[in-house]
């Protein structure tokens, strides 16, 4: 395992990516309504970073021709968005990252489908994104120097598999990210050895935390229509939050935020 560690002046680098992707994902989260395509969507997400002065990141990966991934109900992650229009009470998951001079960045969120005027009582989906994001952000505090890659996965399983009753996924987790958009070390959302034996954080490490889970159980399958899109096995909701986190001397500095 090698992992990189930033420079002051790298990170500076990306945050400024992070900015970028941030303000690109809020935006085009409120685009997201029924009726809209994610192919729309996507067209939206790579002119905004355009605009802004990035690249879109997920282009520069092998064989990947789209600003995003689009994660919509069963869809895990990697899904190849479509000319499918979002429906009324879809679940929506946006996944996008940002090339800026040599770095990428990289940030996820997961939304539903409705209305602005709509309201309607909070239901069983509704707690599953709140215990996803609840996860995400419980986990990111553990970012610090002293604190291990563990101490990250225990909290995002505790929160999603003890107290939610979920499914964390095994096979897809959080990584390293920098020049590369997939670095060492891995990030898993579950705790696979001691806590101890998992890389130790320190500072100027940039690590892309990242909660995959499904309401139903944990396990994976292509979708079979593409090499790309992964779904649940059992046809259950997914869920996925993300944010690009870096290590400082005192604790930690979000820089997709």
């Amino acid at each position: 395992m090698k992992i990189h560690v930033k420079t002051p002046e790298e990170i500076q680098v990306m945050e400024k990516g992070g900015k970028i992707l941030s303000e690109t994902m809020w935006e085009v989260l409120k685009s997201v309504k029924p009726g809209v395509s994610e192919l729309e969507i996507d067209a939206l997400a790579e002119k905004l970073i355009k605009q802004k002065g990035g690249q879109p990141g997920f282009k520069k990966v092998r064989g990947y021709h789209h600003t995003i991934c689009a994660s919509t109900n069963d869809v895990i992650v990697h899904g190849i968005p479509t000319s499918y229009r979002l429906k009324e009470g879809d679940v929506f998951g946006v996944d996008c990252g940002v090339f800026l001079d040599g770095f990428h960045t990289d940030m996820s969120e997961t939304i539903r489908v409705q209305k602005t005027e709509n309201r309607r009582q909070k239901d069983k989906v509704d707690t599953f994104l709140e215990t996803g994001k609840r996860a995400l952000n419980e986990a990111i505090k553990q970012v610090k120097p002293g604190n291990h890659i563990g101490n990250i996965s225990q909290v995002i399983q505790q929160i999603v598999e003890k107290e939610g009753g979920y499914g964390v996924t095994r096979e897809l987790i959080g990584h390293g990210v920098g020049k590369s958009l997939h670095e060492d070390p891995p990030v898993p959302g579950y705790l696979a050895k001691r806590l101890e034996k998992t890389p130790l954080l320190v500072p100027g490490m940039v690590i892309a935390v990242e909660v995959i889970y499904n309401m139903g159980s944990r396990d994976i399958a292509f979708a079979g229509t593409d090499d790309w899109t992964i779904k649940t096995r059992d046809g259950s909701i997914s869920g996925l939050f993300e944010r690009t986190v870096a290590v400082t001397e005192t604790g930690h500095k979000i820089l997709t935020p």
